[in-house]
């Protein structure tokens, strides 16, 4: 089954520097028919106004990973982290037991816009990590690549649950595909951009749920260049 999410069905978080929007269940927002995805529970697509951000705060058990699409973010935490995280880097917390961190945007003209993901840990109570890791474009470019994956295989970020998350960079009428399973669960996330999948047609914001599926996902670009993501994890 393929089940379109349209991105102005998503939640809304509006503030002075913030325009946050929710693909499932976050903060003050809730939608029972969408809080979550199995293992994957959120996706927050932020953009955060020069000098702003996400000051010092508390989470636990919850594997974060960031996804720059524009700009740049500041990360520090308690675990003696400080970097910088650009367009093309992706960052993974794995907040266990427990991390204080903060995420900034430092420039003093240009917005930040990232993808905030929250995957359930396959275990509580873990060791705090933090891992951050930069694709080169070409590696995305019309290709899925892999970019998150429980065992870091082809030098993507580590992850501690069953899912893999696939990066592409698709242009016009080019074509990308990806083999579906019974048994996998898949979730594809327009970043930017326009894109036919399996001839639906999706465009920035719209998500795209795939359960009970085989053959072929195949997904062709409609704009000069759309950035997309593929969740894969299991069906149960």
């Amino acid at each position: 089954m393929l089940e379109i999410r349209p991105k102005n069905d998503r939640g809304k978080t509006r503030l002075s520097w913030l325009d946050s929007r929710h693909t499932f269940s976050f903060a003050d927002y809730y939608d029972p028919a969408h809080s979550g995805f199995g293992e994957l529970r959120v996706i927050n697509d932020d953009v955060v106004a020069p000098r702003e951000g996400y000051g010092a705060h508390r989470r636990d058990n919850m594997e974060i990973v960031t996804v720059m699409i524009g700009g740049q973010m500041e990360h520090k935490d308690n675990l003696g982290n400080s970097c910088v995280i650009s367009a093309g880097e992706v960052q993974r917390i794995t907040a266990g037991t427990g991390i204080i961190h903060s995420e900034i945007n430092p420039s003093l003209s240009r917005a930040a816009h990232f993808l905030q993901i929250w995957i359930l840990p396959d275990r509580l109570n873990l060791a705090p990590e933090y891992e951050k890791r930069e694709f080169e474009q070409a590696g995305m470019l019309d290709n899925l690549r892999l970019i998150v994956s429980r065992d870091g295989r082809i030098g993507s970020v580590g992850i501690h649950q069953d899912i893999n998350i696939f990066q592409c960079l698709l242009t016009a009428d080019r074509i990308a595909r990806f083999q579906m399973r019974p048994s996998r669960r898949l979730w594809l996330q327009i970043a930017t951009g326009a894109l036919e999948a399996n001839s639906l047609y999706l465009k920035t914001g719209d998500g795209l749920a795939i359960t009970e599926e085989a053959g072929v996902l195949t997904l062709k670009g409609l704009d000069e260049r759309s950035n997309l993501l593929i969740f894969d994890l299991p069906a149960y």
